[in-house]
């Protein structure tokens, strides 16, 4: 019986882990359907907007960190439409942005 409540905690523990962890592709959804009409958000994409830089651009910069990106995410922008995303869409379309650092 104990191995089995071990065995249960571990899943538990692991399945919380990937729980938390960010989905990149979910981003990818998330940015396709939010973020096209100004920004280029993949090498797929042709035009964006001259005034929004590319995701290549952002996840590029010197200073990027994908958590102060999510965390400035979850705040209104003028400039970009209220999105009203979750704090778990916001981790994952920060860590599909950070994947375009190798398409730039």
């Amino acid at each position: 019986m104990r191995a089995l409540t071990l065995g249960l905690s571990l899943l538990l523990i692991a399945g919380a882990g990937r729980a938390l962890a960010a989905d990149a592709e979910n981003g990818e959804a998330l940015a396709k359907r939010w973020c096209t009409g100004c920004h280029v958000v993949s090498d797929q994409q042709r035009k964006g907007t001259d005034m929004a830089p590319s995701f290549a651009a952002i996840a590029s910069q010197a200073n990027f960190n994908e958590e102060k990106l999510a965390f400035f995410l979850l705040e209104p922008h003028p400039k970009m439409s209220n999105m009203a995303l979750s704090r778990g869409e916001t981790k994952d379309l920060a860590a599909y942005i950070a994947q375009q650092k190798h398409h730039h």
